[in-house]
């Protein structure tokens, strides 16, 4: 099937696009839900993952001003005989070539009304699974991923997941196309949250790495969440997207599918990223499950691998940063520690009769798994004290990155700061003067979201 060709406006870029490769033929329910502007919450996350999807390229990271720059933007489903057709009005021209869509951002397109119209059928209407329940939840994420394609079965398919700032400088975003060329090399595959920098690179620098040695059926795969994806588009190297319904199933597909774990240098999100990470592997249920977690930048990195640390260890203590391989300067050591490390989990898996494709064994407590959605009041409720589980103390310093995040690119967080002022955290001095001084670090390496040269803080520590 082939697009009806594109017209271009002053605003953008009007087209009909018929799906790439198969997709399952819509019911007229299905397709009246997603059109019915009634319908507000379904029809528009819809309309604002299918625009970020088209914004690919974009360096804009304020989710507000892409929806306020294509505020005229919109989209369509065509019910057909042999399936369904988007049609959308006034996309941005970058998406297009000679009038005709990139085919990648076409296989992006569909993805996005697969899992939202999956999501929204199986989990937000639907009585199949119990949200209110881990087992019940981390059913969910399975059969997210297993609609999307992501879970294969057997040893073969070795993946490696990437975390890092997808606003980073050129040295650093040089460094993580090294060490994905070195991944590539030796036949692993890549999944990131799909979005540019730390998320592009590996990626890239895999495609050469595959390209080199002859691997065929290469899999890029790129995990979002309608929340963040537009300020973090999907890069144009991802084959296989997948869009979460929210950051914590997003977080939990990243470790349930993983073999192994690279973080490069970013900001709030990828400590966001890693404190989730650290909460589980702190969990005493998880303490002999293996897990791999590679901290690797080149030589300018040192230094904010040793702020990390330090803020690691004075809030969570030594049994955290234990967890914390830092490798700086050698992509090539980086890549085969975790090629080696990767092998192993894989064999432990095969020993103990456990699936490659999904790590069913990882305990997650409830508290990781239910939504937070960042307000005033929960971001003042955080119990940020040592007087509980360590594990728990990790899961509120996540809580309190994701708001941070929220209030510096997601337009709903933007919002209620701009109308309410600084998100407030409350915690014991200990703790909160260690994180002053990281985030204090981040706004003076400039890896906060900037207006202008200045940083303007969502967020106030209380002591």
């Amino acid at each position: 099937m082939q697009d009806i060709q594109g017209i271009e406006t002053k605003r953008g870029i009007d087209a009909i696009v018929n799906p790439e490769g198969s997709l399952e033929i819509l019911s007229q329910r299905e397709v009246n839900e997603l059109v019915d502007t009634r319908n507000g919450n379904l029809y528009e996350t819809f309309r604002r993952c299918c625009l970020a999807v088209l914004n690919c390229g974009n360096d804009e990271d304020d989710s507000r001003a892409v929806y306020e720059a294509h505020s005229d933007f919109d989209v369509k489903l065509v019910q057909k005989e042999r399936g369904v057709a988007i049609e959308i009005v006034n996309a941005p021209t970058g998406a297009f070539v000679d009038g005709k869509m990139v085919r990648g951002i076409r296989e992006h397109l569909f993805a996005v009304l697969r899992d939202i119209l999956y999501v929204h059928n199986e989990l937000e209407r639907g009585s199949r699974f119990n949200l209110n329940d881990s087992a019940g939840l981390t059913d969910a994420v399975f059969n997210i991923l297993r609609n999307a394609g992501i879970l294969r079965s057997g040893v073969g398919s070795r993946l490696v997941v990437c975390w890092g700032g997808h606003s980073i400088g050129r040295e650093e975003y040089d460094y993580t196309k090294k060490m994905g060329y070195e991944l590539g090399l030796r036949g692993m595959n890549v999944c990131t949250g799909c979005g540019p920098g730390a998320m592009k690179g590996p990626m890239k620098g895999a495609a050469i790495g595959h390209a080199k040695q002859r691997v065929r059926d290469c899999r890029y795969i790129g995990v979002t969440e309608p929340g963040i994806i537009a300020a973090e588009s999907p890069n144009p190297i991802v084959n296989q997207l997948v869009i979460m319904p929210d950051m914590e199933k997003r977080l939990e597909a990243f470790v349930r599918i993983g073999h192994g774990f690279v973080v490069f240098p970013g900001g709030v999100g990828t400590v966001e990223e890693i404190l989730y990470l650290l909460g589980i592997l702190l969990h005493p249920a998880n303490a002999d499950v293996p897990f791999p977690l590679v901290l690797t930048g080149p030589a300018q990195s040192g230094e904010y691998f040793r702020e990390f640390v330090e803020f690691i260890d004075a809030t969570l203590g030594r049994e955290a940063s234990r967890h914390l391989h830092v490798i700086t300067t050698d992509a090539v050591v980086a890549a085969h520690t975790i090629h080696t490390e990767v092998d192993q989990v894989l064999n432990h898996r095969k020993l103990n009769d456990e699936s490659y494709s999904f790590n069913w064994r990882l305990n997650l407590d409830l508290d990781f798994q239910r939504p937070f959605r960042a307000t005033h009041e929960s971001m003042s409720q955080l119990i940020l004290r040592r007087d509980q589980p360590i594990h728990q103390l990790a899961c509120d310093l996540r809580r309190a990155f994701s708001g941070i995040v929220s209030g510096n690119v997601k337009e709903e967080g933007i919002r209620m700061v701009e109308e309410r002022g600084p998100f407030e955290l409350h915690g014991d001095k200990t703790i909160m003067e260690p994180l002053d001084r990281l985030l204090r670090s981040f706004v003076a390496q400039q890896r906060m979201r900037l207006q202008g040269r200045e940083y303007t803080p969502c967020y106030r520590l209380i002591t």
